[in-house]
């Protein structure tokens, strides 16, 4: 690889996918061993250089030579394009450069509802803006997916389900609003912190799913298959509303929900 010499990479040390990738770089040789600064721990030197509320939301690379700074999608093309010029030239033609930053600025604005932190509550941490339009983007995108794989899933299940896609969407926009309607008083502004995370959760039975879609198994296994990935989720939506400093009442609303559809699909199947 080829080294970008003199420069440093601000990344959002609580976010695993910025350690991750960031960490890469360097191991990788795309940029020097200490090529890479936390933003939790940036010196006030660089500091000075940066738009420290934009690398917030967009991660921040110094060029010390110029003394210049880029953010977001831009930063990440000009590390990988130093070592993969190629790669670089065919993301910045402008249908897929438009589609890149979308994507990047999806994933930035929601990455503490992807993957949140313990320490997202603190003064220095690196939160991002909150941002309507890609929160919505966020939460139309994962409603979709899971509705479509759910949709291929039901028809396993033995309950004379067969594959519904609108059924399937209907749901899990019926679980946004009602989540919405019971806690938006209760959360208030931390409202849409708590559905992005509650996606998350979604999202991740979701993927669960997937392995299992194009198996030949009994209705009973799928059966159980699905109380097992339910049981993570519950789990999981537990973790995330202790880390937002939240109590049992988002949980309980969310289990209200899922076993009154249930209960609802099973009567209608009848």
């Amino acid at each position: 690889m080829k080294t970008l010499k003199n420069h440093t990479l601000i990344y959002d040390n609580e976010c695993p996918m910025c350690t991750i990738y960031s960490k890469g770089f360097t191991k990788c040789g795309m940029l020097d061993e200490n090529g890479r600064e936390a933003f939790t721990e940036i010196s006030p030197d660089h500091k000075s250089i940066i738009d420290f509320n934009r690398a917030k939301n967009e991660i921040a690379l110094i060029d010390h030579n110029k003394n210049k700074v880029v953010y977001g999608l831009d930063s990440l093309l000009l590390v990988i394009g130093n070592s993969f010029p190629l790669l670089e030239k065919t993301a910045r033609i402008k249908p897929l450069y438009w589609f890149f930053k979308k994507l990047y600025s999806l994933v930035s604005y929601n990455r503490k509802q992807i993957i949140p932190s313990g320490k997202d509550h603190d003064e220095q941490a690196c939160i991002p803006d909150f941002n309507l339009k890609y929160r919505m983007a966020y939460l139309i995108f994962g409603a979709v997916f899971s509705a479509y794989i759910l949709s291929l899933f039901s028809g396993k299940l033995g309950l004379n389900l067969s594959d519904h896609f609108p059924r399937e969407l209907s749901l899990c926009a019926a679980q946004i609003l009602w989540q919405t309607l019971f806690l938006r008083r209760y959360l208030k502004e931390r409202i849409w912190n708590y559905l992005g995370n509650m996606m998350t959760v979604s999202l991740i039975g979701t993927l669960f799913i997937i392995p299992v879609l194009w198996t030949n198994f009994t209705a009973d296994f799928y059966l159980i298959y699905f109380g097992f990935v339910v049981l993570i989720m519950f789990f999981e939506h537990l973790r995330r509303c202790k880390l937002l400093q939240l109590n049992y009442f988002p949980t309980i609303s969310w289990i209200v929900f899922r076993m009154t559809a249930l209960a609802l699909i099973i009567w209608l199947t009848l």
